[in-house]
């Protein structure tokens, strides 16, 4: 592993890196099944992408994994083009939204968001590339947050070694439990819960909870 590529905080090598065989074997059994049985609705999404607003039809975001390991986290592109230059300029400008993107990372009436955009959120389809991410060991399919690297310093504090012991997930506690109306804090405090008692029975329960989390919910944003 290159050496930039890991993300340099006090803790993380002296931490040992949780490695899980069946949790990793199940990952790539069910990613491939994910992707090849899901293909045509991957088909239908970026074409819906493509056409309804001008940009490319995946997004890529760099996170922080396991061990402080830098990666490049991929979804269905929900934005318009240039939307970081976009919420640089209304941060700047709206007090209220800075302080409601300070406090969450996230705003729930985004001006960025497409049509398109806000459909493939609520329902969190926008995420399905994330399933190339775990075939290939950047995520699991369940665990913490994907993170990163400015929440890993400024938020996680002395959280951030344990966090980065196992590999972030498609799902996890915080997805059953309110999804995007659970607050910054208590996402980390159930993220946390999980690291600790993680097993993969827990594993099979949540990924059985989230579908319907995702129709009873009011969405992610």
């Amino acid at each position: 592993m290159n050496q930039a590529s890991v993300i340099p905080l006090p803790g993380i090598v002296n931490t040992p890196i949780r490695h899980i065989p069946i949790k990793r074997i199940f990952d790539i059994c069910f990613s491939l099944l994910v992707m090849t049985c899901g293909f045509p609705v991957f088909l239908v999404i970026a074409l819906l992408v493509k056409i309804t607003s001008k940009g490319p039809v995946i997004f890529s975001h760099e996170r922080i994994g396991r061990g402080g390991r830098r990666f490049l986290c991929f979804k269905f592109r929900t934005m318009h083009a240039n939307a970081e230059t976009r919420l640089k300029k209304m941060l700047a400008s709206n007090p209220r939204l800075r302080e409601e993107w300070n406090k969450n990372y996230k705003l729930k009436k985004d001006p960025r968001i497409t049509p398109i955009g806000s459909f493939l959120r609520k329902t969190s389809l926008d995420e399905l590339p994330q399933f190339w991410n775990v075939l290939i060991g950047d995520l699991s399919v369940v665990g913490p947050r994907p993170v990163t690297e400015e929440e890993v310093k400024k938020e996680l504090g002395p959280y951030a070694a344990r966090f980065l012991t196992i590999r972030p997930g498609l799902t996890g506690p915080w997805q059953v439990s309110g999804r995007s109306d659970t607050g910054y804090y208590k996402r980390i405090r159930l993220d946390m819960h999980y690291i600790r008692y993680q097993s993969f029975l827990w594993d099979l329960s949540l990924i059985l909870r989230t579908v319907p989390a995702m129709l009873t919910t009011r969405g992610a944003y």
